[in-house]
């Protein structure tokens, strides 16, 4: 499948890579299939992806494991709602959060109270909302990535 993306141009989507939500992502409901893509240049283990609308194709959200800035990440999730993700071993799940890159990049952060659950064997996927303080909205993660690089190097 060829999909014209604002980032990337046009590129080759794998259609068994598509994955499914379906009920859509927070804030927009009518968006329910996506594929993650990264940066070739960047290479595979780039710490930052972009999950592609593939129904509207000027909408990327970039997305990172959080295990990268919280090695001690790991949500508590009500089974309710993985239900519609289909049974899913643990290794099959996959969790990213959304990355916001404001004009300053010092200030980049995650969500950490809103991630994305794939299930890897079925592609369904879902945004969950986990109500709590223990992890923020905004978790500041330009320092880390700054880190990480240096340790790559």
């Amino acid at each position: 499948m060829r999909v014209k993306t604002r980032i990337f141009g046009e590129i080759e989507i794998d259609e068994s890579k598509i994955i499914h939500f379906p009920s859509g992502i927070i804030g927009f409901p009518e968006m329910t299939d996506f594929a993650i893509i990264y940066d070739e240049e960047k290479g595979k283990d780039a710490p930052i992806r972009w999950m592609q609308s593939l129904q509207e194709t000027e909408f990327a959200l970039p997305v990172m494991d959080p295990l990268l800035v919280m090695a001690t990440y790991n949500p508590e999730v009500e089974d309710d709602y993985l239900i519609p993700l289909g049974e899913m071993k643990e290794e099959d799940a996959l969790v990213l959060v959304t990355v916001r890159v404001p004009e300053d990049l010092q200030k980049m952060s995650v969500n950490l109270q809103a991630p994305i659950i794939i299930n890897a064997e079925t592609k369904k996927a879902a945004q969950i909302i986990v109500n709590t303080e223990k992890y923020p909205v905004k978790y500041y993660i330009y320092d880390i990535l700054q880190e990480l690089k240096k340790e790559g190097e």
